[in-house]
């Protein structure tokens, strides 16, 4: 048996409804028989009914739903609403964390090749400044060292050192340890994936590279931390400037390492919008997430470009 492929419908006040549908109708047949849905089958139901969209769903209880199925096979979760569409905060974090803690029980088992999770807002996750990354992280007694977000394509692939925290925080939380411990972790996945060695481009964290001034965190953190990491082997270079590599120079790279969340994403999705998957590498099973958010002012529009949770799918479908 082929192991199953897990995608979590996420956030239910969101256009996910519609990339799962849009989705599901891209891929061939040998592929859905793998996918398990942990939602809450009445409200994608309701959803689907609202949008139009006719799609084949069934429960199941758990990873041994019937394989020669080809329906949309869904694990149910527990969710209280009226309006299929606007469902209030409290009662959609509840969803979130169950759907969440669900999906990280069955994605420890062998019998599961990843899971996916669809766009959530963060703010459904309790604390503040936590994304999935950070959460499923700390499920499977990961430190933060060990956790790296990644952003891919076929083209190009950015990370930022540190992930959800406010630009004040950056400095502080910044250490020489996270940058060759997260950057050690790319390098030993890239090489295992690819069959060859990545070349990486560390950029500094202030404008200019701060001159290189001696109180700087280029001087203090940066360049021991790649020091450090050339010492082992691995092909880097930096610090660079964030303010020039993507005119031209990123083309030379196979990775960008960035110092903060939006250092990287924001000109990774000037670049190639919904072309792009975000992966979370160091823990116990893969996770994958479309890189795009919850788009609540495109909901019942019916325009939301699927491509990204498709990339998603292929991803792990590649990995068995």
């Amino acid at each position: 048996m082929r192991k199953k492929i897990i995608i979590i419908s996420g956030d239910p006040n969101s256009i996910n409804s519609e990339i799962i549908f849009k989705s599901w109708n891209l891929l061939p047949n040998k592929i859905k028989k793998r996918i398990i849905l942990i939602s809450n089958y009445k409200l994608l139901k309701e959803q689907f009914k609202i949008l139009k969209y006719k799609i084949n769903l069934i429960q199941v209880k758990d990873l041994k739903a019937n394989s020669n199925s080809s329906c949309l096979k869904i694990i149910d979760v527990k969710l209280n609403f009226k309006n299929p569409f606007n469902i209030t905060r409290k009662s959609s974090s509840r969803y979130i964390l169950n759907s969440l803690n669900l999906a990280h029980k069955l994605a420890l088992s062998n019998k599961v090749a990843g899971i996916i999770n669809c766009p959530i807002s963060k703010g459904l996750l309790i604390k503040k400044n936590i994304g999935v990354t950070e959460f499923l992280a700390k499920k499977c007694n990961i430190k933060k060292n060990k956790a790296v977000m990644l952003i891919k394509n076929k083209n190009l692939i950015v990370s930022p050192i540190t992930t959800h925290l406010n630009i004040k925080s950056i400095s502080k939380n910044l250490s020489k340890k996270m940058i060759v411990d997260k950057i050690l972790i790319i390098n030993s996945w890239y090489k295992k994936l690819f069959k060859t060695k990545p070349k990486f481009a560390v950029l500094g964290l202030n404008p200019h590279n701060a001159e290189l001034r001696e109180e700087s965190e280029e001087k203090k953190i940066i360049i021991p931390a790649i020091n450090k990491i050339k010492k082992r082997g691995i092909m880097v270079k930096g610090p660079l400037a964030a303010d020039t590599i993507f005119i031209n120079d990123y083309k030379n790279y196979n990775l960008i390492v960035g110092m903060y969340h939006d250092q990287v994403l924001a000109p990774f999705k000037t670049l190639y919008k919904f072309d792009a998957v975000n992966l979370t590498l160091g823990l116990k099973y893969v996770r994958i997430s479309p890189d795009h958010g919850v788009a609540k002012d495109k909901i019942l529009m019916k325009k939301s470009n699927p491509e990204s949770l498709l990339n998603c799918i292929r991803y792990i479908n590649k990995l068995v």
